[in-house]
């Protein structure tokens, strides 16, 4: 990783906005922390398509934008499309030496969505991932299609209440478990792929950093609790960001494709000194109320059990170093 990449907490701080504030995404979204800490953790020219979702349509209503880079708006599910020409292109310019800045590298950033990334966009990313282009494709997890009314996506865990997997009488939720996306980018081609949380935002800005820094695709799964549709006070973002990585709902992890393109290793990069019950994060969400009836109580020892299962096999990984 180069000196351009890496910043201390104080140049961190004071470093000019790339994202601006004043947009109209909603009091305690994790969408806006997650792309101001992204982008203000490099100094890299800086090139975003974004699709079309919660982060677009609150932050570019035209004649208002709160980016200060380069961006493209794209539809629903091709961002990585959209991107992946851009980086193309740039390439295809410096060879011809016809760019304005050739001095100062450019990074090239996707931003969509679980719905557009785990549903819409999959072919697309993992077309893009596999071709080998050097891009960083950020998905901001709220686990459903929140811009559209709270329908439930392949990111929706177990037992959450939506509008088209809602819970009653006849149903505890979401049946289906959340997609493996890390797995899917890997097994796509990805040089790097990791999770992250606003919450750890130290361990954010280091992953960001790494997956600039390297030359080809690169994966970052961003936990977005949303207030609206998971059903908590605004104010309470950072909290929920928090449970989820202690309770490992939602592990923070990074997979590194080793030297000569074979193999890979993967890392932990947070584990909690005392791993709370999952009971803990659902109960701090209206779209898991139901669970806690005496009909549904039972489904709790199902998630606790997945979640134990999957941490289990994460700490085995990383001992064996794969």
């Amino acid at each position: 990783m180069g000196n351009r990449d890496i910043k201390n907490l104080k140049e961190w701080s004071l470093a000019p906005e790339q994202f601006e504030g004043g947009h109209r995404l909603c009091p305690g979204c994790s969408h806006g922390i997650i792309v101001r800490e992204m982008m203000n953790s490099t100094e890299y020219d800086i090139c975003v398509a974004y699709a079309t979702g919660c982060l677009e349509v609150c932050s570019s209503i035209y004649p208002f934008t709160s980016w200060n880079v380069s961006t493209i708006h794209i539809g629903f599910e091709n961002a990585a499309t959209a991107i992946s020409g851009v980086e193309a292109m740039h390439k295809a310019l410096a060879r011809k030496k016809r760019l304005f800045t050739e001095d100062k590298p450019a990074r090239f950033i996707a931003f969509g969505g679980d719905g557009a990334t785990f549903d819409i966009g999959l072919q697309f990313i993992s077309g893009a991932v596999e071709r080998g282009h050097h891009f960083t494709y950020v998905c901001l997890d709220n686990e459903g299609y929140m811009n559209t009314g709270g329908q439930r996506s392949s990111a929706t865990p177990i037992g959450g209440a939506t509008t088209t997997s809602p819970a009653g009488t006849a149903s505890y939720g979401e049946k289906n478990r959340k997609k493996d996306i890390i797995g899917v980018m890997i097994a796509s081609g990805a040089d790097y792929a990791a999770s992250v949380s606003p919450f750890h935002w130290k361990d954010l800005a280091k992953k960001a950093q790494k997956a600039f820094s390297i030359e080809g695709p690169t994966f970052i799964n961003a936990i977005s609790p949303c207030p609206t549709e998971w059903k908590f006070e605004a104010h309470l973002s950072m909290h929920i960001n928090e449970l989820a990585v202690e309770c490992c709902a939602f592990p923070l992890f990074e997979i590194e494709r080793q030297e000569g393109g074979y193999g890979h290793k993967l890392t932990i990069t947070y584990k909690p000194k005392n791993k709370i019950p999952v009971r803990e994060y659902l109960a701090a969400q209206g779209r898991f109320k139901h669970l806690f009836t005496p009909k549904y109580e039972y489904v709790i020892d199902i998630i606790q059990k997945d979640i134990d299962d999957q941490w289990e096999y994460l700490l085995k990984r990383e001992a064996a170093g794969v």
